[in-house]
């Protein structure tokens, strides 16, 4: 496979239809305030109907009959969550960027459209909310828009998950009935539900057909004269060019400024004279963005020329001779002037124009070790690992996020692969489909060295290389320097360190799949190996989603990132976990199953006498009974710290777990313990199978804004297909530098016997413990078959050797952690640096 774009399927235009009342079955811009004549129809139509059909509408009605315009049902209705869509919020002009979500509800004959009320944002973001959710509808209220006559909407005050899965539900039209504008404010088009970059919606209009136009190559001007002549004119002459690089979009959308489309798109185009930048800006990027690809043949009209930007990234042009005028950019906008774009047909096209061709800098992996830092080049291989897509904020404490995942690809020149960073780049069925597949119709196939790569492909096993491809999982690159205060950069050491107490409040402010790399500083002082055997028995194999819930909001205060509406201090309830019988919540002591250990750990929450449950974002793990017990904050307030005994079940696992002295004396005497070490299926790569592409790449991507059932015929869980990683995993406790606080993380080794370039783990300086611990001997993964994964995976005597150097001294250790929707964060150790390394002061 290489990463080449592929063809998008065409979907037709829909026409905003006319604005109709609330359930009559329609679905416009904007709800408008029903007449009493509609009211009474839908009332009678309601009441014909069974309890499931209709029920959303029989809210709506007591909602609007209410004093307060606000209601909570006596017998809460189970609806589907068919959309959850993402606009910018209005917000003071000095405040970061925050948005607000609508959310679209079906209950079975009628679709609804709501806006969620935004202190409830919090769970999309963390995607407890999410597209093809049962929910049950606890609070709901009416809200007028007072600058506007007749226009309200419904707002979603309260919320549980309700038992059971989303089906197609009846009555549901297809997506290109979906409305076009959101319902509140002035926005006129919704963003994509995780980024900013990808264009989403019917606005953005699909390919555009080229057309037939005569082109009077003596009324033509090209670039050079342009940049000659600028100053001195208002009107240009038509331009001929081909698009020679094209970037992704930048939405620059603020909430003071009231602009339809905020949107602009760079391109680099050149003619016989040079290269030259263009700008496509606003409305005319929905309209032209998808039809202007590299190499199209533009002909320009009634354009605008400006200075260029001076902060913008240049694109390095693949002729190096090409001359670049970088003072002047094309400006094409939607009026002043309103400028006119064709497509010429690349039939079409003369060589007597002197239109330069689409020239790449293609590289192979044998050649790219010896390349200079920053060198700009073009890449083809095959692709036989491709990563999870993560996010990245842009910037601290800010809802902007970048999306990104990594990728391998050879191409038969070394036995090393390329390692790339792909991030979204407004290609998103592109991005989100990367898989193995072979490589077809792109316009670099007459390079040679693609040549080369293309007859090597036909030279290898489809099969073979199938068997070595593996997708998703957690994966721990860059790896973190060798030394500390390279891994510090220029920044100061205690700028860069986290206590252990501030884990809980970074692991809180995650959004759904960002991924951090924070440092603490500690003492390594246990280590117990978890094999996936037993893992999988810990826990069933449905999905917290998937399981019979009943989960409601708790009330609790939420972070400034949940609230647009600043100053209030409205609290949210949260999603708890499975549904359980009255006094049976997590108020309650709390047990959770470990392998051959039970842990037993007490907790007791400080909350205010208003305050009903924690708002919680740690992991859920789940006892004999399939209740889910939340670890993400264990706080407790006794006198005399925490509870965690260690019972041991069995007399037999003696090899498996290693505790120093230190953590005997101090474990039942400590203030806080954290316990992060759970292991997610979504944490462990996966081998591709063809027959459940569809099911590996919906896990492996970000949830859908819109519902979207897997058509494949597969009843298999992603716990079920086959795992590309070794026997297990190791949890390590990790004692803070004062004795009063300790966590419990994992690290995963990551070994595929079939792929051994795809996880390279070389033995580091300073990190002996994890490297004995990437080193799973051959025979220790063909043991997997014996059944009796205690007799292979355990401690080894170099473990334990390492640990035990490492016993009592100060380390720091690198953490990865990363959100993976609902309660599941994982939290993986990276790499562990001695305090004593040149440059790193030592413990006093």
């Amino acid at each position: 496979m290489t990463a080449g774009p592929r063809a998008r399927r065409r979907r037709p235009r829909q026409r905003p239809g006319p604005r109709l009342s609330p359930g009559t079955g329609g679905q416009d811009a904007v709800m408008q305030d029903p007449t009493p004549e509609r009211a009474e129809e839908s009332r009678a139509a309601a009441s014909a109907e069974d309890d499931g059909a209709f029920c959303l509408q029989r809210v709506f009605e007591e909602v609007q009959g209410s004093s307060q315009l606000s209601a909570a049902p006596a017998e809460p209705p189970a609806v589907t969550v068919v959309a959850v869509e993402r606009y910018l919020a209005q917000a003071p002009p000095a405040a970061p960027p925050q948005y607000w979500y609508d959310v679209t509800l079906a209950d079975g004959a009628r679709r609804h459209r709501c806006h969620l009320a935004p202190r409830l944002n919090g769970l999309v973001q963390r995607a407890r909310l999410r597209a093809g959710t049962r929910l049950r509808l606890t609070r709901c209220s009416y809200r007028y828009d007072e600058k506007r006559l007749n226009r309200g909407f419904f707002c979603l005050e309260g919320l549980e998950r309700a038992a059971g899965t989303a089906t197609a539900a009846s009555g549901i039209p297809p997506d290109g009935h979906r409305p076009l504008q959101p319902l509140r404010g002035d926005n006129r088009h919704y963003l994509p539900l995780w980024n900013n970059e990808d264009p989403y919606g019917d606005v953005w209009v699909p390919d555009r057909p080229p057309v037939r136009v005569d082109v009077d190559v003596s009324k033509l001007t090209n670039l050079g004269h342009l940049e000659m002549t600028w100053r001195s004119r208002v009107h240009f002459h038509p331009l001929l060019v081909r698009i020679l690089h094209k970037s992704r979009l930048n939405y620059y959308g603020k909430p003071e400024k009231k602009m339809d489309m905020p949107y602009q798109a760079y391109f680099e185009v050149a003619d016989g004279s040079g290269m030259m930048s263009m700008v496509l800006w606003n409305s005319l990027c929905p309209e032209w963005y998808h039809s202007m690809k590299v190499g199209t043949v533009l002909l320009l009209a009634k354009y605008a020329i400006k200075t260029s930007y001076p902060f913008k990234t240049q694109a390095t042009p693949g002729d190096s001779q090409m001359k670049r005028f970088a003072t002047i950019e094309i400006n094409l906008n939607v009026r002043d002037p309103p400028s006119e774009i064709s497509i010429i047909p690349e039939e079409m096209v003369k060589p007597e124009w002197g239109l330069p061709e689409v020239k790449y800098r293609f590289i192979t992996r044998s050649e790219l070790d010896d390349l200079p830092h920053n060198h700009s080049c073009d890449v083809i291989g095959l692709v036989t690992f491709v990563g999870r897509t993560e996010r990245a904020r842009k910037r601290e404490h800010n809802e902007d996020f970048w999306l990104y995942r990594w990728a391998h690809a050879i191409d038969g020149t070394s036995d090393q692969p390329f390692i790339l960073e792909l991030f979204a780049t407004s290609q998103p069925d592109v991005f989100e489909r990367i898989h193995p597949r072979w490589h077809k119709g792109q316009p670099y196939t007459k390079d040679a060295k693609v040549k080369n790569f293309i007859q090597w492909m036909k030279s290898q096993s489809e099969a073979d290389q199938i068997k070595k491809t593996v997708i998703g999982g957690y994966y721990p690159f860059p790896r973190p320097p060798d030394s500390f205060l390279k891994y510090c950069k220029n920044n100061e050491v205690e700028s860069v360190l986290k206590s252990i107490d501030e884990i809980g409040k970074e692991i809180d402010d995650l959004h759904y799949r960002e991924h951090k790399r924070i440092a603490i500083q500690g003492i390594i002082s246990a280590i117990r190996c978890v094999s996936f055997s037993d893992a999988a028995e810990e826990a069933p194999e449905e999905e917290l989603a998937q399981k019979d819930t009943s989960q409601s909001f708790g009330s609790s205060s939420v972070s400034k990132e949940d609230c647009v509406d600043k100053g209030k201090t409205e609290e949210v309830k949260s999603f708890l976990g499975p549904a359980c019988a009255p006094g049976e919540h997590q108020h309650q002591a709390l047990l959770s199953k470990e392998s051959s250990v039970k842990r037993r750990t007490r907790y007791r929450f400080r909350r205010n006498a208003e305050h009903l449950d924690e708002y919680q974002h740690g992991h859920s793990e789940q006892d004999k009974k399939g209740q889910a017990v939340s670890d993400s904050l264990h706080h407790c307030t006794d006198q005399e710290g925490v509870s965690s005994i260690l019972e041991t079940e069995e007399t037999g696992r003696t090899g498996d777990s290693w505790q120093s002295d230190l953590w005997a004396q101090v474990k039942d005497k400590l203030i806080n313990y954290f316990h992060h070490s759970k292991v997610f299926p979504e944490s462990i790569p996966c081998k591709f199978d063809y027959m459940h592409k569809d099911l590996l790449m919906q896990q492996y991507n970000l949830h859908a804004a819109v519902h979207q059932p897997i058509e494949a015929s597969t009843d298999k869980n992603i716990s079920e297909l086959k795992s590309a990683n070794g026997l297990g995993y190791y949890e390590v406790t990790v004692l803070g530098i004062n004795h009063d606080i300790a966590i419990d993380v994992a690290f995963l080794p990551l070994f595929c016997p079939d792929n051994p370039h795809l996880f390279q783990l070389e033995d580091i300086q300073n990190d002996t413990l994890l490297s004995c611990m990437s080193s799973i001997s051959a025979s220790q993964q063909k043991a997997t078959s014996s059944g009796r994964l205690c007799d292979t995976f355990a401690l080894s005597d170099e473990i334990v050797k390492a640990a035990k150097e490492l016993d009592g001294k100060h380390v720091i250790c690198i953490l990865d952690i990363c959100h993976l929707g609902d309660d599941k964060v994982e939290v993986f150790l990276s790499k562990i640096y001695k305090t004593v390394e040149p440059g790193v002061l030592g413990p006093v």
